[in-house]
């Protein structure tokens, strides 16, 4: 008996499918929605941004996405819910990565409080009540995205300086929190950034050197890797296609030297230009 059930095991395993194994979710011909502010404004206008090493990583396993870049510099929460329709949703994409939170913190009195009873705080300016609250505007984005068939993916807020234990930070985590809870409750892919950064820079150790920012919030070349590493694991890439995603990157990181050489030379000719066309001083 036990050599027959051991028989039929065995032969399951090979007529039975592996539901374990994931499959990148995007398909060739999507479009990717990329919402956010300025960290997601650069991921797209720096040639190796997350937004195009996300593009690139899925090239590089076949999969031919096009991207709806959809970031804007300084906006919070309810800025990114009133552009939604004409940023995102009018250009019908399959799917939304969703980055917002860092601006709803980081801008203090002008933010975006988290619910109801934040807002009635006292630390916000007389325009709060104008500007929602961080909760509501992100379920809405969620549910009219999903109304709209657009499959959003949710990224948690990334770092307010390199300092985990700076009070913006401490400002975030329920921001984040509330993001966890959302994405589990609308069943959405989630790529965990902030947890992300947190475990790479305690591992770096290197509390005097930025590792993953130019300024404690925007992204360097090693933070735009590590987000573009997050949301392709929340696209479903495994091990082995994220290792085929990094090997596409290098020339894109050629790519960001020489443009951020050009742009050097640029400012240091205007900067020549403006001071050999200034009167000179009166004697």
């Amino acid at each position: 008996m036990k050599l027959r059930l051991f028989a039929f095991l065995a032969a399951a395993a090979f007529i039975m499918p592996n539901f374990t194994s994931a499959e990148i979710a995007v398909q060739s011909g999507d479009k990717i929605a990329f919402l956010g502010d300025s960290i997601t404004a650069g991921g797209w206008g720096n040639p190796a941004g997350y937004v195009r090493l996300v593009i690139a990583g899925l090239e590089a396993n076949g999969v031919h996405a096009e991207p709806v870049p959809a970031g804007i510099g300084g906006h919070k929460s309810d800025q990114m819910l009133a552009r939604l329709d004409k940023d995102v949703l009018s250009k019908k994409p399959q799917w939304m990565t969703l980055s917002c939170g860092v601006n709803d913190v980081w801008h203090g009195p002008r933010g975006v409080p988290l619910d109801d009873a934040m807002a009635k705080s006292g630390t916000y300016d007389e325009n709060v009540a104008a500007r929602g609250t961080y909760q509501k505007n992100i379920t809405a984005i969620i549910n009219q995205a999903m109304s709209a068939g657009v499959k959003p993916v949710m990224l948690t807020a990334t770092v307010i300086h390199e300092n985990l234990n700076s009070k913006e930070n401490g400002l975030l985590a329920p921001y984040n929190d509330f993001l966890r809870k959302l994405a589990k409750e609308k069943n959405v892919p989630m790529a965990d950034l902030f947890a992300m950064f947190a475990e790479r820079i305690k591992k770096e150790d290197k509390p005097n050197i930025k590792v993953l920012t130019s300024d404690g919030v925007h992204m360097n070349g090693e933070g735009n890797k590590l987000m573009a590493i997050g949301v392709l694991k929340a696209f479903g890439l495994n091990a082995a296609e994220l290792t085929k995603a990094k090997a596409s990157w290098p020339a894109l990181e050629g790519a960001a030297a020489e443009f951020a050489k050009k742009q050097a030379e640029a400012r240091a000719k205007a900067t020549a230009e403006k001071a050999k066309a200034a009167p000179a001083p009166k004697k």
